[in-house]
């Protein structure tokens, strides 16, 4: 009767073992609080991105096109033509007799001036052609390598990859004979260049635990914001020198940067348990630990990861190839559509995030002045990006932020042109730059939210095709503000209506507020079938 009685009991109790440890949890409980040298060394990482951009914005101080003055030598001009052309707005050097003008500065100080592009046949798109490459790269780079991060390289090596190559192709930039070949180098450095970011900002986050997530992410908005503002200050310190120094002086610290980063960062442990490479997990792990005080732990203190790393260690995502990340999305219709969604969203953000600052640059004559302004009001949007990943709802955030971004650039439209007037320069002014902050924050949390959509074992990728989305978004931008010249309906109006309606996407996301990060595909369907069924 003894037995009979108690065989329910341990039958009820067998049918519901206790849940293995996820590896969000071992990490948490083996790493403890985030301490101040691990926190160090996730921000060391994210300033990765003050070098990203300023690669990414090098262009327009390098190839700007200078200004010229008139000097009237030439046999049967005493300088009268020249004043004339020199005094309309539209004047072009081009037009004028040989001889009856100059640059301002040394030709050398742009590859406009010292290829003589303007003049030599080429016309806009040869001026264009180096920037345009870098961003075809970076499109490239993104659709191929960012993948590895996830599969085969890892976030350490992909980053350090990136960041090496990167730095290599902007020195041998130095070297450039003609504008064919600096296009070449500037589109491999676009190659490189797509995957240094998302591996930082993964790595960071991945290294401390969740209640610094957001902050680290933040950290690397900043430390973007920071590498834009310092082109400003480094071009005017070399204004009559050659625009080669440029690269010079911002290629070769980038590349000491990243054997810095060799030698003091770890791989990223979340993504070795998921790889199924334990030990090298521990060791990681250990070397966190050992920067939070933690120095006597030993491999036997790491027991418990041994049924987590078990389970996640056999569901790599997709296998061993190169697409394999991508595979893994496209056959779950759930993550496709997460994907899809948050691409599209960011498509409409990154038209205004890069068209806006054309048009913003343009109100100033001083173009250092112009680019401080705009770098600038990048760092109060990562401010209240991270309020808002703190306080409020993802889903809410972005649909506000998209729409006040919109409405703002709809009043672009409305607003009278500066020549108008002073009170209609100065309210247009405050319109763009507050459609422009709104799709800076959106930006910033569009990321972070990508980071939390996506589990370990396809979040690198994820997170650089969400980036790609944006740069795409760049690519449209510079045709909608050579429109908008004329009738700025087809600049800021469409500007409005793309991230006002496209920012709608986001509706289409699960909310991701408060939520643990998962590790595998199955980890994360298991989490949205719990959500759903609450």
């Amino acid at each position: 009767m003894a037995d009979a009685a108690t065989t329910p009991l341990l039958t009820s109790h067998e049918a519901k073992p206790a849940k293995a440890l996820s590896i969000d949890d071992a990490i948490e409980t083996y790493i403890g609080a985030t301490g101040a040298r691990q926190l160090l060394t996730a921000m060391l990482l994210a300033f990765a991105w003050a070098f990203e951009a300023q690669q990414v914005f090098m262009p327009v101080f390098t190839d700007a096109e200078p200004t010229w003055h008139c000097t009237g030598v030439a046999a049967g001009d005493p300088g009268s033509f020249c004043s004339l052309a020199a005094a309309s707005a539209s004047a072009s050097a081009c037009a004028l007799p040989p001889g009856t003008w100059e640059w301002d500065r040394p030709a050398e100080t742009s590859v406009v001036s010292e290829w003589a592009l303007k003049c030599g046949g080429g016309g806009p798109a040869l001026v264009s052609l180096p920037a345009s490459s870098f961003f075809a790269g970076n499109l490239a780079g993104g659709f191929l390598l960012t993948t590895l991060a996830d599969t085969l390289l890892g976030r350490r090596k992909m980053l350090v990859l990136s960041l090496v190559t990167m730095s290599v192709a902007g020195v041998l930039t130095v070297f450039s004979p003609n504008v064919w070949v600096y296009a070449a180098l500037r589109f491999v450095c676009g190659f490189c260049r797509s995957t240094a970011g998302t591996s930082a900002m993964v790595l960071s986050t991945e290294l401390v635990g969740k209640w610094w997530r957001n902050t680290v992410s933040v950290a690397a908005f900043v430390f973007f914001s920071v590498g834009f503002m310092s082109l400003p200050a480094l071009a005017y310190t070399l204004r009559e020198a050659s625009w080669r120094n440029m690269y010079v002086w911002t290629s070769l610290p980038s590349l000491c940067y990243a054997v810095l980063l060799y030698f003091l960062v770890q791989e990223s442990p979340r993504w070795l348990l998921v790889r199924g490479r334990k030990q090298e997990a521990i060791a990681a792990l250990r070397q966190i630990a050992s920067l939070n005080g933690g120095e006597g732990i030993t491999t036997s203190s790491f027991t418990k990861l041994e049924t987590c790393a078990g389970e996640v260690g056999d569901g790599v995502a997709g296998g061993e190839g190169m697409f394999a990340t991508l595979r893994s999305i496209c056959e779950r219709r759930w993550a496709l559509r997460r994907l899809a969604a948050i691409t599209t969203a960011t498509f409409g953000v990154g038209v205004v995030y890069y068209g806006m600052p054309l048009s913003v640059g343009s109100l100033s004559s001083d173009l250092y002045l112009s680019v401080a302004y705009n770098a600038a009001a990048e760092l109060p949007s990562s401010v209240l990006s991270w309020l808002l990943m703190g306080r409020f709802n993802r889903r809410s955030s972005l649909v506000a932020l998209t729409a006040a971004s919109g409405l703002c650039s709809l009043a672009c439209v409305v607003i009278p042109d500066p020549e108008a007037g002073a009170g209609g320069s100065r309210l247009r002014l405050a319109a763009e730059l507050a459609s422009f902050f709104a799709s800076c924050a959106a930006y910033d949390v569009l990321l972070m939210y990508s980071i939390e959509l996506f589990p370990t074992s396809v979040r690198n990728s994820a997170v650089g095709l969400v980036r790609q989305a944006g740069v795409l978004g760049g690519v449209v931008a510079p045709m909608l503000v050579a429109l908008g010249r004329e009738r700025s309906y087809w600049s800021f109006g469409v500007f409005g209506l793309t991230v006002g309606c496209l920012g709608l996407f986001v509706t289409c996301l699960p909310e991701t507020k408060g939520r643990r990060l998962s590790d595998t595909m199955e980890d994360e369907e298991e989490a949205a079938a719990v959500l759903s069924g609450g």
